[in-house]
């Protein structure tokens, strides 16, 4: 089974750049779709971007598209996002969601049961 870890949250000023890394444990991640989910204060969890990991598809949430970049990792068995420009309301609890199965809805992963959670990584973006 597949375990994850999210590195790079922390405050971040409004414009700059943020950096995650999903790191993964147990097991590789062949054959697996890794996304990247964020919640905001008081909201539902909401896609933002994934990648299949033997293969380059990639698939980014429409509002977000132009400021991210999801790739595999600088370290082995890891998936990494770069978000450019952020704003305010960027600031959420980000998780990572490996899944061997891929499903879309509107051409955005929706999690399934056999998918897997990191704990989450909090992004706080502020002057």
């Amino acid at each position: 089974q597949v375990f994850l870890r999210e590195s790079g949250g922390g405050l971040v000023q409004p414009g700059g750049s943020l950096n995650l890394s999903c790191g993964a444990f147990g097991s590789d991640l062949n054959g697996h779709t890794v996304s990247w989910f964020r919640q905001a204060p008081g909201k539902k969890r909401e896609f933002v971007a994934g990648l299949v990991w033997s293969g380059s598809m990639r698939f980014y949430a429409p509002a977000l598209k132009g400021r991210l970049a999801i790739t595999r990792g600088s370290v082995e068995n890891a998936v990494d996002l770069q978000m450019n420009d952020v704003k305010v309301e960027d600031t959420g609890v980000y998780f990572c969601y490996a899944d061997p199965n891929l499903r879309l809805v509107n051409n955005e992963v929706d999690p399934t049961t056999t998918g897997v959670w990191g704990p989450g990584t909090q992004v706080t973006v502020s002057s």
